[in-house]
């Protein structure tokens, strides 16, 4: 199966970081979280403090999962 590149927001105690995953075609993100173990990859990354000011950015990133506090795909944002 092929993996599908998808935007997220990822939110931890101090940061908001957008990029991408990458999903199995068909999976979902609860799916993809579970199967996760220490770290999850986010590619294109860009990090952000709450007040809007970007902290750094990256074509490859490793997130703590258990630092996530929240992950929503970007299309979902309001």
């Amino acid at each position: 199966m092929a993996n599908l590149k998808t935007q997220v927001i990822v939110l931890t105690k101090d940061f908001r970081i957008e990029g991408e995953i990458d999903l199995i075609q068909g999976s979902r993100l609860t799916d993809f979280m579970n199967e996760t173990n220490k770290f999850m990859v986010v590619t294109k990354a860009k990090v952000s403090d709450f007040a809007g000011k970007e902290l750094v950015r990256g074509d490859f990133l490793n997130v703590q999962v258990k630092n996530i506090q929240i992950i929503l795909p970007a299309e979902n944002q309001s």
